[in-house]
């Protein structure tokens, strides 16, 4: 049995930006929320500005999620991921991306 993951659709607009560089902007947010953990905001790629992200050679693996990328932007290496093809139970947060402190997601 695995932990409880709720995801849910974020309510209110979005912007993700590194200093002044806007990466995008959205209304179309998820939460995921997972025991244990904050909660995590996760951006449709679709409405981010992919010609930004480098896809970088790190991954990871969550029992839960599935396979995680990474993306390095604006310089900054790896704070940026991504589960490319998420397990059926968090199929919610394909196509999405979630972001390390390091980039700011403030609503607008």
């Amino acid at each position: 049995m695995g932990l409880p993951i709720h995801i849910k659709p974020a309510p209110g607009r979005y912007r993700v930006r590194v200093g002044d560089l806007v990466l995008g902007q959205t209304g179309a947010a998820v939460i995921l929320e997972e025991a244990g953990h904050g909660p995590v905001l996760y951006v449709p790629r679709a409405d981010m500005d992919m010609t930004l992200f480098t896809p970088t050679p790190r991954a990871s693996t969550c029992p839960w999620k599935g396979q995680a990328s990474y993306f390095s932007v604006a310089g900054l290496d790896n704070v940026v991921w991504s589960y490319e093809t998420p397990l059926d139970s968090v199929a919610a947060i394909a196509g999405h991306l979630a972001f390390y402190p390091a980039v700011t997601v403030e609503t607008v």
